[in-house]
C-alpha cells in the first residue's frame, strides 16, 4: 500500500477521487472498459455530425474519450472542434490535435458566450462530484449550450445497485462507502434520476442503455471488466474521507488498509461481482 497511502490531489473538496496522475492512468483504463462494454461505440446517440461542428466534453479529465472521438470521426472524414473541460489541467494531455481545445471551467458554471453552439454534449462518471443541487444547476447549464436540435450523453454507474459485497471484508467496505455518500448527498439512483431530470428541464427524446461491467473473478471469466485491484485503488483513492473520524468512517487507516486487502481477494475469487453502468443521452427540443 506504500504506493497508495503517498499524498494525493483533489481538485475539489466535493469530489470524492483525485486528479493526478495515478488516478489518469486508472481513468485511462476505466475508458477503455467501459467503451467496451458498450459495444466499443463512443457514443450511443444518434448523432449527424459536420466538419465545423462543435463538440463539448465535460469533465474531460486525461481527455482519452475525446482524443478517440476527434480521431474516430477524422477517420470518416469529420473534423469536430471539441471543447473540452474540467474543474482542473493537472490530467489535460500535453499533445493532442489543433481541433481539440482544454479549459479549465465548471460544468455548473460555463461561459455566457457558449450558449447554443454545441452540436453535441458528452460527460461522463462525474457521480462522486455531484448533489441534487449541482446536478441541477449542471444540467440546465448543458442545455443552455447545447444547439436546439443537439444531444447530450451522459455516461455513469449506480451506486444504488453495486453488486460487489460477496464476503466480509467487501460488505464493509460497501457500508462505509455507501454513508460516505449520503453524507455527501451523492444520489444513488442515477439512471431514474438523470431521466426524470433531463424531461423537466425541457430534454426529449430521453433514453438509457444499461451494461453490467464485472469485476474480479467475472471479469477474467467473461474477457472485460476491471480486476479487483482497479476496484480496490477506487476505494484507496477515497481513504482520507472514509477513516475520517470515527462517526464518519468507524475503521482506522490500518483497518481500512486491511479491508481493501480483503475485498480486492474477494473480488478476485468471485464470480458474481458487477458495476452497472447506464449510458443516457436526450435532445434539446428545436426552438418553436
Amino acid at each position: 500500500m506504500a504506493e497508495q497511502d503517498q499524498a494525493r490531489y483533489y481538485a475539489s473538496t466535493q469530489y470524492l477521487l483525485p486528479a493526478d496522475q495515478a488516478e489518469t492512468k486508472r481513468l485511462n483504463e476505466q475508458h477503455l472498459i467501459v467503451v467496451k462494454a458498450f459495444e466499443n461505440r463512443l457514443s450511443l446517440a444518434p448523432l449527424t455530425l459536420h466538419t465545423g461542428d462543435k463538440v463539448l466534453e465535460s469533465a474531460a479529465g486525461s481527455g482519452i474519450w475525446a482524443l478517440d472521438f476527434a480521431r474516430e470521426n477524422s477517420a470518416n472524414g469529420i473534423e469536430v472542434e471539441i471543447e473540452c473541460i474540467d474543474i482542473s489541467f493537472k490530467q489535460f494531455p500535453n499533445t493532442f490535435s489543433p481541433h481539440l481545445h482544454f479549459s479549465v471551467h465548471s460544468v455548473v458554471n460555463l461561459p455566457r458566450e457558449w450558449s447554443n453552439i454545441f452540436s453535441y454534449v458528452h460527460q461522463r462518471l462525474v457521480i462522486f462530484a455531484m448533489n441534487d443541487s449541482l446536478w441541477r444547476s449542471a444540467i440546465n447549464e448543458l442545455l443552455r449550450v447545447l444547439q436546439p436540435g443537439g444531444w447530450i450523453e451522459l455516461v455513469e454507474f449506480e451506486t444504488k445497485r453495486f453488486h460487489w459485497g460477496v464476503g466480509p471484508s467487501s460488505d464493509k467496505l460497501y457500508s462505509l462507502t455507501d454513508k460516505l455518500y449520503a453524507e455527501k448527498g451523492i444520489i444513488k439512483n442515477v439512471s431514474d434520476y438523470l431521466c426524470t431530470l433531463l424531461t423537466e428541464v425541457g430534454f426529449v427524446n430521453v433514453h438509457c442503455e444499461t451494461r453490467e461491467v464485472p469485476v474480479g473473478g467475472f471479469a477474467k471469466q467473461v474477457g472485460n471488466g476491471y480486476t479487483g485491484e482497479h476496484c480496490g485503488e477506487v476505494c484507496m483513492a477515497m481513504k482520507e474521507l472514509l477513516v475520517k473520524g470515527g462517526d464518519s468512517g468507524g475503521v482506522t487507516a490500518e483497518e481500512f488498509d486491511g479491508l481493501v486487502q480483503g475485498a480486492v481477494r474477494e473480488w478476485n475469487d468471485s464470480t458474481e461481482v458487477y458495476v452497472k453502468y447506464y449510458t443516457i443521452f436526450a435532445q434539446k427540443a428545436m426552438a418553436s
